[in-house]
C-alpha cells in the first residue's frame, strides 16, 4: 500500500527519503511526493509519475527535516493535488506559507464530519482526501507544541491511519501516529527516521523500533519519545532488523516477478530448512501444549493467501482429521458467527501487516478464541507479535505486487502444520510423517525441474494474450489452484478469468465455452483424474480450447483443441505446489506479451493496509 518515509537530521536527508521511496515502489503507488523544512519555511514536489521523476525534481530541494510519501489512491484521483504531502496554512491563508506539512496512510472514517467543521472554520481545501483534514485538523488544534497538537487531533479519527508530520514553526521535529496502519521508527546517530516498512530504511540505520496500536512518537534529533493510546510515555524495544539491499535487486530477470517465480526453489529449500521430523515445536513453544487439544481449525486470509488456505483446508482434514473451515478475512470480521474457544485460529499474510487480516484476528481473539497461529514471512510483523504461536515463511523480500514464492511456501508451511496437529493427536504414523519429510525435501528438485517447462509454456501464452477471457478448471486439492491460477492472470494481463471446479461446468459456466474461450486444466494423476477427463470432453464437445498441465503419466496426449504440457512427476499431497508453478509462468509471459506493467498492475497494492 502506500509508502511513508521521514527523517529529522544534520544533513541533506532528501537523497534519503526519494531512496526509500525507491524501496517501497513494489507495494503499488499513483503518486509520489516529499516535503522538506528549508530556509525557514515548508516546500514540497509531487509527482503522479514514478519516484525517478520525482527524484530529477528534488535535485535542488535540500532540507534537513522532512517526510515523503507513495501514494495508492483512495479518497481522490491520483492527480498532483491529491498527491502527498499535504500543507495546512491556517484558515482561510491561500496566500499564506504553510505551517504543517503531512503525510498519511489508511482511510479515516469521520472525515467528511471534520470536514465540516474545518471549513466552517475557514479552512480551504485543495484535494478530494480524507487526509488533508488530518493536516487542517492539527493546524487547528497546534497551540506552538506539535507533539501535543498530534496526540489530540489522533483522538479524534475514526479509522485506519499512519502518519508523519512536521511543523515550520519546529525544526528537527517530525511527529508520527499510527492506528491500524505500520509504522516503525529508525534510530541514527544525531538523526532519526521514520517509515511505514523497515525495508525503507535499508542502508540508512537497522536499528527499527516497532511502534504499537496508538503510540504517537516524537522525533528530534537525539530523542525519541512515545506516548502509548492513553497518553503515558512508554518504551518501545528497538530490534536490530537485517538489511535487504541485495534482495532487492533485479539481476538478471526482466521482471522482479520473474525472478520470484525462479527463487521458489530457493525459497522452499529455505522454509523447509533440513527438518529432521515434523514437530509441534516448529510453531512456537506454545504449539506442544495447544496443537493436542484443538478441535477444528479457522483459517483467516485474503486474496493469494486465502486460496494457500483453502487448499490447507483438504489437507487438515485428510491428514489431521479436523473440520477446517476457511474465511475471507474482510467478510468474517463484519459477520455474526459461531465462535469456538478450543478452534485453532490460523492468520496467512505475507507481509503480516495486511489490514482486514489483523482486524480478523482480532475479532477472533475478542470472541474468546486465543489459540492463534500466524503464517507469515515477515517476522517482525503486527500479525506475528499478535498471534501466540508462528511460522515464518522464508521466501525473502517479494517486490512483485503478485505473489509467487510467498505463495508457495505458505503452502509448505500449512502442510507442515497439517502433519504437526495429526502428530501431536496421534494421528501420524512414523511411516506417513517419514514419507512427508521425504517429500518436502525433493520439493526445491521438483519445482526446478517445473521451470524448465518455461519455454513450452511461453508458446502457449502467445496464444492467451490474443484472449480477453479465461476458465480455469481444477477438482479436489487442486480447486484452489485453479483459483490461484486465474487470479494470477487477471492480475498482471487484465484478461477477465474465472476459476471453478470441473464439475460445476454443467452448472452455469459451460454457456461460456465457445472456440474464443481457453480453458486451463489443471490435471494431476490423482482420484479424481478421470472425473475430470470428463468434464474436459464437455468443454471439446462445445468447441472450447484446452490447455492442460498433466502430471507425465495421465495418458492425456495432445490433440486438435487440446495442447498438453506435461509436469515431470505426480507429487503426491505436494501436488499443488508444483502445479501452481506453470499458471505462474503462464500469466507472467502472457502480461510480458500484452505489455502490461507486470511488477505493478494498475490499481493494485503490495500490502494492503486497508481496508
Amino acid at each position: 500500500m502506500c509508502g511513508i518515509v521521514g527523517a529529522v537530521a544534520q544533513r541533506n536527508i532528501v537523497p534519503v527519503l526519494v531512496e526509500g521511496l525507491r524501496r517501497l515502489e513494489y507495494r503499488g503507488y499513483d503518486s509520489c511526493g516529499v516535503a522538506v523544512h528549508a530556509d525557514g519555511e515548508l516546500r514540497r514536489a509531487r509527482s503522479v509519475s514514478r519516484v525517478a521523476e520525482l527524484d530529477a525534481q528534488t535535485a535542488e530541494l535540500p532540507g534537513f527535516t522532512g517526510i515523503a510519501h507513495t501514494r495508492w489512491a483512495t479518497h481522490g484521483a491520483p492527480t498532483t493535488l491529491n498527491a502527498h504531502p499535504h500543507f495546512s496554512a491556517g484558515p482561510g491563508a491561500a496566500n499564506k506559507g504553510a505551517r504543517i506539512a503531512l503525510v498519511h496512510n489508511g482511510i479515516i472514517e469521520n472525515y467528511e464530519e471534520l470536514r465540516r467543521g474545518l471549513l466552517d472554520a475557514g479552512y480551504v481545501f485543495d484535494s478530494q482526501t480524507d487526509t488533508e483534514v488530518i493536516a487542517h485538523l492539527i493546524d487547528q488544534l497546534y497551540e506552538g507544541d506539535l507533539f501535543d497538537a498530534v496526540q489530540r487531533a489522533v483522538r479524534r479519527l475514526h479509522g485506519a491511519y499512519a502518519i508523519a508530520v512536521f511543523c515550520r514553526d519546529e525544526p528537527h521535529r517530525v511527529v508520527g501516529a499510527r492506528r491500524g496502519s505500520p509504522l516503525v521508527v529508525g534510530l541514527g546517530r544525531n538523526e532519526n527516521f521514520l517509515a511505514s516498512d523497515a525495508l525503507a530504511l535499508a542502508g540508512t540505520t537497522d536499528r527499527i523500533i516497532f511502534l504499537e496500536e496508538g503510540d504517537v512518537v516524537d522525533l528530534q534529533l537525539s530523542r525519541v519519545w512515545i506516548v502509548d493510546g492513553e497518553g503515558r510515555p512508554v518504551e518501545r524495544p528497538a530490534r536490530t532488523v537485517p538489511a535487504y539491499s541485495n534482495a532487492v535487486e533485479l539481476g538478471p530477470y526482466r521482471h522482479f516477478m520473474q525472478k520470484e517465480i525462479f527463487e521458489q526453489p530457493r525459497a522452499l529449500a529455505d522454509t523447509i530448512d533440513d527438518i529432521a521430523e515434523i514437530s509441534p515445536a516448529l510453531f512456537g513453544e506454545a504449539a506442544a501444549d495447544v496443537l493436542p487439544r484443538v478441535d477444528s481449525v479457522l483459517i483467516l486470509a485474503c486474496g493469494t493467501s486465502f486460496y494457500a488456505g483453502c487448499t490447507a483446508r483438504y489437507w487438515i482434514e485428510s491428514i489431521a482429521g479436523l473440520p477446517t473451515t476457511v474465511e475471507i478475512a474482510s467478510e468474517y470480521r463484519y459477520r455474526t458467527s459461531v465462535p469456538n474457544p478450543n478452534a485453532l485460529v490460523v492468520v496467512v499474510s505475507q507481509s503480516g501487516e495486511t489490514a482486514d487480516t489483523l482486524a480478523a484476528l482480532r475479532y477472533a481473539k475478542s470472541l474468546d478464541m486465543h489459540r492463534t497461529l500466524a503464517v507469515c514471512n515477515v517476522a517482525t510483523s503486527a500479525m506475528v507479535r499478535e498471534t501466540a504461536m508462528q511460522f515464518i515463511t522464508r521466501a525473502g523480500v517479494e517486490i512483485g505486487v503478485a505473489s509467487t514464492k510467498a505463495f508457495t511456501t505458505q503452502l509448505a508451511a500449512l502442510y507442515l502444520l497439517a502433519n504437526a496437529i495429526a502428530k501431536a493427536q496421534g494421528r501420524l504414523s512414523a511411516e506417513r510423517e517419514h514419507a512427508a519429510i521425504r517429500r518436502l525435501r525433493h520439493l526445491p528438485v521438483a519445482v526446478g525441474s517445473v521451470l524448465a517447462l518455461e519455454p513450452a509454456i511461453i508458446a502457449c501464452s502467445e496464444t492467451f494474450a490474443r484472449k480477453e477471457n479465461a476458465l480455469f478448471l481444477g477438482r479436489g486439492l487442486h480447486y484452489p489452484i485453479a483459483l490461484e491460477g486465474a487470479l494470477k492472470l487477471k492480475e498482471i494481463s487484465y484478461i477477465h478469468a474465472e476459476a471453478y471446479p470441473a464439475g460445476e461446468l454443467k452448472h452455469g459456466p459451460l454457456a461460456l465455452v465457445t472456440e474464443a474461450m481457453p480453458v486451463v486444466t489443471v490435471a494431476p494423476n490423482d482420484a479424481l483424474l478421470e472425473k475430470l477427463k470428463s468434464n474436459m470432453q464437455e468443454v471439446r464437445a462445445r468447441g472450447g480450447q484446452l490447455y492442460v498441465f498433466a502430471d507425465a503419466d495421465t495418458r492425456i496426449d495432445s490433440s486438435e483443441g487440446i495442447h498438453v504440457i506435461r509436469l515431470p512427476e505426480h507429487y503426491g499431497d505436494l501436488s499443488p505446489i508444483l502445479h501452481v508453478v506453470p499458471l505462474q509462468l503462464l500469466a507472467y509471459h502472457t502480461a510480458v506479451s500484452r505489455g502490461t506493467d507486470v511488477d505493478k498492475p494498475r490499481n493494485l497494492a503490495k500490502s494492503v493496509t486497508v481496508e
